[in-house]
Parts: C-alpha cells; structure tokens; sequence
C-alpha cells in the first residue's frame, strides 16, 4: 500500500469519527466555565458580585438558565430532553443544592477541631469543593444529561483527588476529611452523617459492561465512620447505621448497625541492641 491510499484510508476514517462523535469541541472547557459560575453564585468567598437584593438574585439564576441553555447545545443533540426543560429542571433544584452544601459545610466545621470557620471550609478545604461539585452534577445526572456531569466530576477529581460518580446517590450532611484517593461509584448510596477520609474506596466486587444498569456499589447507612484506606466493595454490601470501620478494612458483606471493624496488624518492636544483623548505612 503506497503512501497516498494510506492517508486516503486515514483521512475517510478520521472524518467518520469526526461525524460520528460530534460533541462541539469547546464543551469541556465550557462545562467547567460554567461549574465556576454556579460555584461564584453559590458562595459569596468566590463571587466578585455582590447580591443585596431579591431581584438581583432572580435574575442572576435567569442568567445561570440561559447560560446552561448554551452549554447544553454543544452536545449537539445527544439530549433525551429539550434543553429548556432540563435548564429550568436544574435551576429549580438550585435552592435545595445550595441547602445541602451549607449542611454540609457546617458539618465539616463542627466536626473538625482543625477547622477555624465555615468560611475557611469553603475557601480551602478540598472535600468541601469535590462534594459541592458532586451535587451539582448529580442535577444532571438526574435530568439525563449526558458527558457534562463527568466532566464536572472528573474536574472535582483533578483539582481535589477525590473521584465521586455523579450518579452516586449522597445525603446531606455528608463530611469528607482530607479526602486524596477517595473513589465512590456510581451505584453508591450514601446516607446522613456519614464521614469519610482519604482513601477509602466504595467500589464493585466485578466490573462487567452488562453490569451497567444494576447496583454494584455499596450501601453506607446514617452516622457512619470510615477510616483511610478501607475498601468496602459490591453492590449488596450495607455498612449499618452507626458503624466505625477501622482504617485499611476490606469488606465485601454486610456489617449490622453499630459495628466496629478494624484491620489487626502486627507491629513487632524492639530495640537496636537487640536487633540481629548490623545496618550499615552512609549519608
């Protein structure tokens, strides 16, 4: 094959996937442009604009509902819904979004002897921004919206390390510490109170493209507590109300509510005397 049927066999196959997959290629970078405005709207730490008055905010979620409008056209068709709809489905939800991550801010607040104010758990703590982003996209996620919710989750993902599925179901308040190499997918239930910290992965025992419509993560109820590094897998496994489960636990069964798990591990300790073979060592 000579070099001209090979770049003509390129350049038929580049233009069918261009045709095929025709996502505007400015939705990415529009998708989290408008993350950063519902986020400046959200919380007067990020905002430039200041809102005194009712109307001022009215018409400033009018502004978000065109915007989306806007972003959501760059998907070039791949909506179940008119984009309308959608966008006057998730302003609506807007008000109860913005209940819940106050909750939970406070909850962060009240919760950890390190923070100093809400306001310092909004500005600087990455937990709070990966679930201010979770509930946002989860609206879409609701609404059918395709690839925009991903990307917002997978942005909290980038700037936070914290991967939360937009499809994971989370109540208010929810308190994540620290939060680096948390995973929670998307079949998750999560209820009140529950607290989590860096690590720990709420995952499926298998992973399979037929297991796509069916609940492959796990269930944590109200008031649970889980250490770094624990793995709790499948989606059948409940963590009981009130449980405690230890750091670097791996659990793939159902724990009853007011459980305490942990991981035993032994730590053999003993002086440089005693040790049996000599280190040597140079700086």
């Amino acid at each position: 094959m000579n070099e001209n049927n090979t770049f003509t066999e390129f350049a038929n196959e580049f233009l069918k996937k261009r045709q095929a997959h025709s996502c505007t290629t400015s939705l990415k970078m529009e998708t989290i442009s408008y993350l950063n405005e519902l986020i400046d709207f959200l919380f007067p730490h990020f905002s430039k604009k200041v809102f005194s008055e009712q109307a001022d905010v009215a018409a400033h979620l009018q502004i978000l509902r065109r915007d989306l409008t806007e972003v959501l056209k760059l998907l070039n068709g791949k909506l179940e819904n008119n984009v309308e709809v959608i966008a006057d489905s998730f302003i609506r939800s807007i008000p109860e979004v913005h209940l819940k991550l106050w909750q939970d801010a406070e909850e962060i607040n009240s919760g950890d002897p390190a923070a100093e104010s809400i306001d310092e758990v909004i500005l600087a703590y990455p937990g709070f921004m990966a679930i201010t982003i979770y509930r946002l996209a989860h609206q879409l996620y609701l609404l059918n919206v395709p690839i925009i919710p991903r990307i917002m989750t997978e942005h909290a993902h980038q700037i936070t390390g914290i991967d939360i599925h937009p499809g994971a179901e989370i109540d208010s308040p929810f308190f994540i510490d620290h939060g680096t190499g948390i995973v929670i997918g998307e079949t998750t239930v999560i209820g009140k109170n529950v607290k989590i910290y860096q690590g720990v992965t709420l995952g499926a025992l298998s992973v399979g493209k037929s297991l796509a419509k069916v609940k492959r993560h796990p269930t944590i109820e109200d008031g649970v507590i889980i250490y770094s590094q624990a793995v709790i897998l499948g989606g059948n496994t409940v963590i009981g109300k009130n449980s405690v489960i230890g750091g670097n636990s791996w659990i793939t069964e159902s724990i009853p509510a007011n459980s305490v798990v942990y991981h035993k591990n032994e730590v053999r300790i003993k002086s440089n005397v005693e040790s049996e073979e000599v280190i040597n060592f140079s700086i």
